[in-house]
């Protein structure tokens, strides 16, 4: 029995190994055709879809931030003028000087160390009107005496010289000289016969112990303001307007005694025009045939008057300074030919109605020859001041009227050509 099984299991043995070598049996290899080179992969692109919301966007981006706007401001370049802060009386023996804190009418005041008449200190100082005050006799505080024909002068220079503010190096206002003056008449009567006194009011000796401010303003159109802007053109009118201020004086009538147009400030410089003379006429119509002229008065202390624009001829600048000779009376003297407001229109006129004062004005514009002179002396007597507004009065004669007088500076005045299209 176990030799059967022993020869069933070498035949099972037999049979499986004869499978084997059959289904192991090497192939013998053909001809094989060469491998073609493979392709690279592109990169397969991923599809988007367009994102959708329910609701729209409403949200932007914010705008770029935009400068405020500037307001349109009305500008116009305004010249400055003299500043009236100086005032001078004239005693018998001494004279008395006030200058005002604010010496150039800027509001700023100067220190009253820098400030000297001569050699002469303040003597003092008014803390309410803010007014220095000097006091100095006739022959002290360096003063000068000249002697005319009919007059003497005694003239001071009022010197400012500015120190620096504070420890600082800085100063805001400028060195100035102003020459104050004092006029004293030489007349006298010298007759053995007796004199027969003319009695004067006691206002008008009042008023010539107190000050006088003598103005030369540009007027607007309407005569209301004070003009903004200096500048004009070849034809336009000028308007000025002279002016007393009175305060607490007696009833004063202001007139223009001369007036001057120059390129400089000085009144003698050449060339030079005169179109009021002085007889107190204005000849600028009669020599120009132009529409300049005095304006019917409206208060006896203002006087108006009109100027049509020129300029040089062959002048390199259109720059003009007008200089005028001013003077005022007491309104209880009448108007005569020493005391008149003179000027033609269709025959000469008095700013008052008086024109029978204006008899000799005919033969003053006649003589006056060219409107423009290059040569000559000034048109009338030294001033009170060279740079502020000058004060002053007249000695009263008994047969005098009793007159105070200035000189005022108004400039410079562009006087631009018009252009033609």
């Amino acid at each position: 029995m176990v030799m059967k099984s022993t020869i069933l299991c070498l035949l099972a043995l037999a049979l499986f190994g004869s499978l084997c070598n059959a289904q192991y049996k090497p192939i013998k290899p053909g001809p094989q055709k060469p491998r073609e080179p493979q392709k690279p992969r592109e990169p397969s692109i991923p599809q988007q879809s367009k994102q959708s919301f329910e609701k729209p966007l409403t949200w932007v981006y914010p705008e770029d931030p935009k400068p405020d706007p500037k307001p349109e401001v009305t500008f116009e370049m305004r010249y400055p003028v003299a500043a009236a802060t100086v005032a001078v009386e004239c005693r018998e023996k001494d004279a008395r000087v006030e200058v005002k804190k604010d010496l150039f009418g800027i509001g700023q005041f100067i220190n009253p160390a820098d400030l000297t008449l001569g050699d002469c200190h303040v003597h003092a100082e008014d803390p309410v009107a803010q007014v220095l005050i000097f006091e100095a006799e006739l022959h002290t505080c360096g003063s000068m005496s000249t002697m005319l024909e009919d007059s003497f002068i005694y003239s001071f220079i009022l010197n400012y010289n500015p120190t620096s503010l504070g420890d600082s190096s800085v100063v805001r206002t400028s060195k100035a000289a102003i020459i104050v003056e004092c006029h004293y008449a030489r007349k006298h009567n010298v007759s053995s016969l007796a004199i027969d006194p003319m009695w004067i009011p006691y206002s008008s000796v009042k008023v010539a112990e107190e000050f006088l401010y003598f103005t030369l303003t540009l007027m607007t159109d309407d005569w209301l303001f004070e003009r903004p802007s200096y500048q004009y053109f070849l034809g336009d009118i000028i308007n000025i307007e002279a002016t007393v201020r009175q305060y607490h004086h007696v009833p004063l009538r202001v007139f223009v005694h001369s007036c001057v147009a120059t390129l400089s400030p000085d009144a003698d410089s050449s060339p030079r025009y005169a179109f009021i003379e002085s007889g107190r006429c204005l000849i600028d119509a009669f020599v120009t045939g132009s529409s300049s002229k005095f304006l019917p008065r409206k208060s006896e202390n203002a006087l108006q008057f009109q100027l049509e624009a020129f300029r040089f001829q062959n002048a390199d600048t259109g720059l003009m300074y007008i200089t005028c000779h001013l003077k005022a009376t007491s309104t209880a003297y009448a108007i005569d030919s020493d005391h008149r407001a003179c000027s033609y229109i269709s025959g000469w006129r008095e700013a008052s109605g008086s024109d029978y004062a204006c008899t000799t004005c005919d033969s003053i514009a006649s003589k006056h020859g060219p409107a423009v002179t290059h040569s000559g002396g000034s048109a009338w007597s030294p001033g009170v001041s060279a740079i502020s507004p000058p004060y002053g009065r007249k000695i009263r004669d008994v047969k005098e009227v009793v007159a105070w007088e200035g000189v005022v500076t108004l400039g410079p005045i562009p006087i631009v050509e018009k252009v033609l299209s």
